[in-house]
């Protein structure tokens, strides 16, 4: 769901900056107050994990399109919301930068899109309110319960806000070749399928959390009985091989068909698919002054545009964007922390 910069007008990119970046400072004002040092491990190798988990399209079958998980539900299901959330701005920042991953004017709207969504609006409304119920009853089992029920309803929840949004803005943008309700007739339904898939990998990642630590899990009381089958040490060792494992080797499998958005916009054609709204990939929407500065800094700055070498087409590109892009968001992520826990001290001093 990455938007690219000609689905905005420079307007609307502008506004949906300072939406996220409002957002963004009531999460560090939010922070300041808390410990971040305690979540430093977590927060680094699950944001690693999400970037890794990013780079997986998986087929949605008999569409032509693919879908990737988003990753704000995971996060703030770990972190809580406020800390999830300037994770998936650190993701979706380096994504832009370094990888050519979304345009760099609609880093704004893909932050809104992508992870306000899900770190919010999937934690406040979804995730702690049934985390508190009693569905399933009580115990171990309908912890678990709880937790798929959560990680799929909020998924879904949070990707049809999203896939909306992005219709909202190019509606917004005066991009008259995508009609409001044809747009929203394609982008709502495929993102369903696509955060289904997402609910169950992130349920899947949080039963393995709650099997492993359960007081990583926010909102989360222990049942009783329940036991932590791990140490905090070789529970973040194994996410951060799997976010290797991923990002390095089965980031290799993924999917060749188009996105879900790609997918609404350009069609599947030459795999025997619709054209949907049929836009010419090379030349399409918004041409703004504001879009080519960007894209002109966006060229200097990626060093391995679309997750490969430039200019060639070696899978071994995608190997070491999966590898090198986990590992810097692991450590940004860790800067973060440091930082925070730096100026929180000599506040206090």
């Amino acid at each position: 769901m990455h938007m690219a910069d000609a689905l905005l007008a420079p307007a609307v990119a502008a506004t949906m900056y300072v939406a996220s970046g409002t957002a963004a400072g009531v999460s560090i004002h939010k922070l300041r107050k808390d410990d971040e040092a305690q979540k430093l491990p977590t927060m680094a190798v699950t944001a690693a994990l999400v970037f890794a988990g990013q780079m997986i399209n998986y087929t949605i079958p008999g569409t032509g399109s693919s879908g990737h998980m988003c990753g704000g539900m995971l996060l703030s299901a770990l972190l809580g919301p406020q800390a999830g959330f300037l994770s998936m701005i650190v993701i979706l920042a380096i994504q832009c930068l370094f990888f050519a991953d979304g345009g760099l004017m609609a880093l704004g709207a893909n932050v809104w899109n992508m992870a306000f969504y899900g770190c919010f609006v999937g934690y406040y409304l979804i995730w702690r309110p049934i985390m508190r119920s009693r569905w399933f009853g009580e115990g171990k089992a309908a912890q678990r319960g709880r937790i798929i029920a959560a990680s799929v309803i909020g998924c879904i929840v949070t990707l049809q806000l999203g896939a909306f949004s992005v219709v909202l803005e190019t509606s917004l943008s005066g991009i008259t070749e995508l009609p409001f309700g044809a747009f929203v007739a394609l982008m709502q339904p495929i993102h369903l399928a696509i955060g289904l898939v997402e609910g169950l990998i992130t349920s899947a990642v949080l039963l393995f959390v709650y099997e492993s630590r359960p007081e990583l899990l926010q909102e989360l009381e222990p049942a009783a009985g329940a036991d932590n089958k791990r140490s905090l040490k070789a529970t973040v060792a194994i996410l951060a091989a799997v976010a290797l494992l991923v990002g390095g080797g089965l980031s290799l499998l993924a999917s060749s068909n188009p996105d879900g958005l790609e997918w609404a916009l350009f069609g599947n054609a030459d795999a025997g698919y619709s054209e949907n709204m049929g836009l010419d990939e090379e030349n399409f929407g918004v041409q703004s002054a504001a879009a080519d500065s960007a894209a002109g800094i966006q060229e200097k700055t990626s060093f391995l545009p679309d997750y490969a070498f430039a200019d060639s087409d070696t899978p071994v590109g995608t190997t070491v964007s999966g590898i090198v892009g986990s590992a810097m968001v692991a450590g940004v992520a860790v800067l973060i922390c440091l930082a925070g826990g730096f100026f929180r001290k000599r506040r206090h001093s």
